[in-house]
């Protein structure tokens, strides 16, 4: 977990929600009343966001009292607790929502990726997410496909040139592409070269001038796609995109690439229904 990253992340949340003060809390509660919570499962599926729920509310309150009874990446079902919070009741209600929101989500990205990658059990296929995320939640989103057993694939622009039909387009063709880019990483920063091909005569244009690390094969045929990663014939990484599904995920690694990235585990999961509620 990225201390900085995460801190920054909960106070400006916090700061977005709370503003000058949960008004309705110091309206109703007298100040300085304690009380206990407990977070419920009212869903079943796979379980993120607990390590960041710590930061939350130690954040809000480095009094409160947490009590973990489930961890990331534990499957869960209704009536499971994960956690009970005790101390100030002002404290526990300023730091709900903030706890939900990121849980429910992290948690419906983990049960989504998870799904996939006990489709893809006994293949040599890993699922990678993509950069369809939240503005300003990829990190978290990021973290909660690692959560469900998938794999990262480049966190932002910065950290790898992903060479895609309009950068082939817009730099004039496939090798010129290639070649523009291997000058940037040999001149400026050296990163990692993954570019995307369309059909078969990208492909062999790809072979034939090489310099790359990873080739992506975008919305290929199952019969193309079995015939691409064979003339590729383990000389690159290969990834497979575009069009998959839960339905056909296994379908799309049976063609034998080692990755299939899916932006659906990111920008359409269903939340996990969770919820914090009072006890005695």
């Amino acid at each position: 977990m990225d201390k900085e990253l995460i801190k920054n992340f909960i106070i400006n949340s916090l700061q977005e929600d709370v503003g000058d003060g949960d008004h309705t809390s110091l309206a109703t509660i007298p100040a300085g009343t304690t009380g206990k919570a407990h977070l419920l499962v009212k869903d079943e599926g796979i379980l993120a966001g607990v390590e960041l729920a710590l930061e939350i509310f130690n954040t809000v309150d480095p009094e409160l009292k947490v009590t973990t009874y489930l961890q990331d990446g534990d499957a869960v079902k209704v009536k499971d607790v994960v956690l009970i919070v005790e101390g100030s009741v002002h404290s526990i209600l300023i730091a709900e929502r903030l706890v939900l929101n990121c849980m429910q989500r992290m948690s419906g990205i983990a049960t989504v990726t998870r799904q996939i990658v006990d489709m893809l059990a006994g293949t040599n296929t890993k699922v990678l997410d993509t950069r369809k995320t939240t503005p300003g939640l990829r990190y978290l989103e990021k973290w909660a496909v690692r959560i469900g057993g998938g794999v990262n694939h480049r966190f932002g622009l910065y950290d790898m040139i992903l060479i895609k039909d309009n950068h082939v387009d817009y730099s004039g063709g496939v090798r010129q592409a290639i070649g523009n880019a291997l000058e940037y990483t040999a001149t400026h920063k050296k990163l990692a070269i993954e570019i995307e091909v369309r059909n078969l005569d990208e492909l062999e244009q790809v072979l034939q001038t090489g310099g790359v690390d990873r080739i992506l094969l975008d919305n290929f045929k199952f019969d193309d796609l079995r015939q691409a990663v064979a003339i590729v014939n383990g000389r690159y990484i290969t990834e497979a995109s575009g069009g998959i599904t839960i339905d056909n995920v296994r379908d799309y690694a049976a063609c034998g690439v080692d990755y299939i990235s899916m932006g659906a585990l990111t920008h359409s999961v269903k939340s996990l229904d969770l919820s914090l509620k009072a006890i005695s």
